[in-house]
């Protein structure tokens, strides 16, 4: 169907015109993304190049009759994921006892070892999970904790996390404390000190986002992560909005525990995450399924979770390609530009806010816009019903606005579309009915 031969036979050869084929062709595809490898230029002057980025885009099924801006939500895969998955699946059906079982599930241990070189880690720290929320509970819920013991987050950090310190604070009496920091905040090391302020003698572990899904915000993950094992306090990082979002490995953040969803910016199948455990630090964490004491030294023992589906997970192989494929960091580039891109219009406008810092440190794909008079609610439902545009509205006690996220698949057009809506209700008010 293709193989490596295919892929590294094409690089150095010039960007292909036009993606024109009527079906699907895994090889032709292939050949793009060499091609797009070999693509010369910076990262930054890429990213406003529409000729590059249109044959990335051609990689894509998605319905251009919709504006899909919540990306940071869940992102679509590309044709060659479908297809592995396809693939897989139906292989998967031909015995699924020895397909499925004997066949390709061993085979995601080539999946593990290209994710922990993502990463940059020993892929003996990687446990494939189904999701940042499964990944982060296992550490929530596995690390030993007793009655009065303090837990520290903040109070922009996501829901469903936020939920599993308060069950364990119903059931077992444990004490969650969270804080506010500036939106935006621009200086990592006032981020730090709150951080630091909020520590007391009984506060046992820190739970941290990346990146903060109300807003885009990147937090200074390796400060605290060192300020805090300076004080004994393990801090598990919620990834989700970050892994292949933009550049970093492992030792950037200098984290023990790390879970982010691959159906997000690696554009992975649904249903798919990575763990990250230091490996020092697994043996002592509990799987939340049981697994026999006989791997309590081994990362595998966060994946016993019964029967699952190998096709998913071995597509994450293409996605990676994919990314690899088109550059992690030009893919940065182009996020943020196409973040520049809507953001820098719309900020023209008086009644617009931008809880987001668009200084590249502190920033890059997704961004919270506010306009002032207006429901984000009711601003999300008319930019759907009217223009066919998916946004996220976010209602938060300190934040108000939309959250926008484009993908590498997004057009510049569209968003020209999407400011054109928003400069509507700007100037006309939202419609009465």
């Amino acid at each position: 169907m293709y193989n490596r031969r295919q892929f590294f036979g094409a690089i150095g050869k010039p960007a292909a015109a036009a993606f024109t084929v009527a079906a699907f062709d895994p090889a032709g595809m292939y050949r793009k993304l060499g091609s797009l490898a070999n693509y010369r230029g910076t990262p930054e002057e890429i990213a406003g190049d529409e000729a590059f980025w249109f044959e990335a885009q051609q990689a894509f099924t998605v319905d251009r009759s919709i504006i899909n801006l919540n990306n940071g939500g869940v992102s679509p895969s590309t044709a060659i994921v479908q297809e592995a998955m396809k693939k897989h699946q139906d292989f998967s059906n031909e015995a699924p006892t020895y397909t499925m079982w004997q066949i390709l599930e061993p085979q995601r241990e080539g999946v593990r070892q290209r994710l922990a070189r993502v990463f940059g880690c020993d892929s003996e720290e990687i446990a494939l999970t189904r999701n940042a929320s499964e990944g982060l509970q296992i550490c929530q819920l596995g690390i030993d904790l007793k009655k009065g013991d303090e837990l520290l987050t903040t109070t922009q950090d996501y829901g469903r996390m936020i939920t599993t310190w308060r069950q364990r604070e119903r059931r077992e009496g444990l004490v969650l404390k969270m804080f506010p920091f500036p939106v935006p905040a621009e200086d990592p090391d006032e981020v730090v000190s709150l951080f630091e302020q909020n520590i007391t003698p009984k506060t046992k572990v820190i739970l941290l986002c990346h990146v903060i899904n109300l807003t885009g915000q990147i937090m200074p993950v390796k400060k605290i992560v060192q300020m805090a094992r300076g004080k004994g306090v393990p801090v598990i990082v919620d990834g989700a909005h970050a892994f292949a979002h933009f550049e970093f490995k492992q030792k950037d953040l200098d984290c023990d525990y790390y879970a982010t969803s691959l159906h997000k910016w690696l554009c992975a199948p649904f249903g798919t995450g990575l763990l990250y455990v230091r490996k020092n630090k697994i043996k002592n964490l509990w799987p939340m399924m049981a697994a026999p004491k006989s791997m309590e030294n081994n990362i595998r023992k966060f994946e016993e979770i019964g029967t699952h589906p190998a096709a998913p997970y071995l597509a994450i192989a293409e996605a990676i390609t994919f990314h690899q494929g088109i550059g992690a960091k030009r893919k940065e580039e182009r996020l943020r530009y196409l973040r520049n891109y809507w953001a820098k219009r719309l900020l023209q406008n008086d009644r617009v806010k931008l809880h987001t810092s668009l200084k590249p440190e502190f920033s890059c794909g997704i961004a919270n816009v506010q306009i002032e008079g207006i429901d984000p609610g009711r601003l999300t439902q008319y930019l759907w019903k009217q223009h066919k545009i998916i946004v996220t509205p976010i209602k938060h006690k300190e934040i108000q606005g939309i959250r926008v996220s484009p993908n590498v698949y997004t057009l510049p057009k569209e968003l020209d579309r999407f400011c054109d809506a928003v400069e509507t209700v700007i100037k006309n008010g939202l419609p009465k009915s």
